[in-house]
């Protein structure tokens, strides 16, 4: 049933994308600020910020989790339910609403657009913005974060799984900023992400691994992953811009402020044609999670 359950969700994401309206994770972010307001005060000493950051985590995850492992648990429309909230989760499909808009705009020439696009999807200044870099680094990123690791955890914990992975995954994004007002608060959010990525970022490098140029790959993975920020990101992106045999990383500028990030990859510069390149390693991923996963259920019934 879960092999059943992730290809209808997967199916269901593509046709139909995410909803335009009441999506469940903006109001979901809604709630989550309306907690760091009230909980999230300077004057606090780190280990309190720590703790209350912690107590709104819990307040904000538990709660969606229970109810679904609950739900989840009724035998059709249970399976009815996990069906829906994964196609929910996962955002394949909207990997290419946001990346195929830039990617025309630049085979049109229209570089300003795809500027002020990718600047929606990134939080790089548009001024400055690498456009192919930048839409590329997003895509393998967000393979993993909003396609794969959700796939992960739905397979091991169902949809309370997927639920709290994705909610988590949010709040480090909304809480997860080293600055003075979210370095406390902020660090469980960003530690329990960093946990419950782990496994699924190098099940997704080595996805892009196998599809793409695996040599490379491989080399850029074991070399330069680990120079990464992110200790999870680091494998996606080095293996990712190593399958595309493409650079990845360098300078980029955030609110003003120029970062000198690692190169990632070989030295050929990222072109606009890498971006389909990029989306068709996340789609064939997906395709090869598909068949891991039916292999695996096969073998267990067999």
């Amino acid at each position: 049933m879960t092999f059943i359950m992730m290809l209808s969700a997967l199916i269901l994401d593509w046709f139909f994308g995410e909803p335009k309206r009441l999506h469940p994770l903006v109001g979901f972010g809604t709630l989550a600020n309306k907690l760091e307001s009230r909980f999230n005060q300077n004057h606090h000493s780190t280990s309190r910020q720590f703790i209350l950051g912690l107590l709104a985590l819990l307040l904000c995850v538990l709660p969606f989790a229970v109810i679904s492992f609950f739900i989840s648990q009724f035998a059709v429309w249970g399976t009815l339910f996990s069906i829906l909230v994964l196609t929910l989760c996962i955002g394949h499909r909207s990997l290419f609403d946001h990346a195929k808009p830039i990617l025309h705009a630049m085979q049109q020439g229209d570089i300003e657009q795809a500027k002020t696009l990718t600047s929606r999807i990134v939080s790089r200044d548009k001024e400055h913005i690498d456009v192919n870099k930048a839409t590329i680094e997003s895509v393998l990123e967000n393979g993993n974060d909003a396609v794969f690791a959700t796939l992960f955890w739905f397979a091991i914990g169902g949809a309370a799984g997927a639920v709290t992975y994705r909610l988590v995954n949010t709040l480090d994004a909304m809480w997860g900023y080293r600055t003075p007002r979210y370095l406390y608060f902020g660090k469980a959010a960003a530690r329990l992400d960093d946990v419950l990525n782990y496994i699924p970022a190098r099940l997704t490098a080595l996805s892009y691994a196998l599809l793409g140029n695996s040599r490379k790959a491989f080399i850029c993975w074991r070399q330069q992953a680990s120079k990464w920020d992110s200790p999870n990101a680091g494998p996606v992106m080095a293996s990712g811009a190593g399958a595309l045999d493409i650079q990845l990383g360098g300078a980029a500028c955030y609110h003003g402020e120029w970062h000198q990030r690692p190169h990632l990859g070989t030295s050929n510069p990222a072109e606009a044609k890498d971006i389909q390149r990029a989306l068709c390693l996340v789609f064939f991923s997906v395709g090869l999670w598909l068949m891991v996963t039916g292999i695996i259920v096969g073998i267990h019934h067999a």
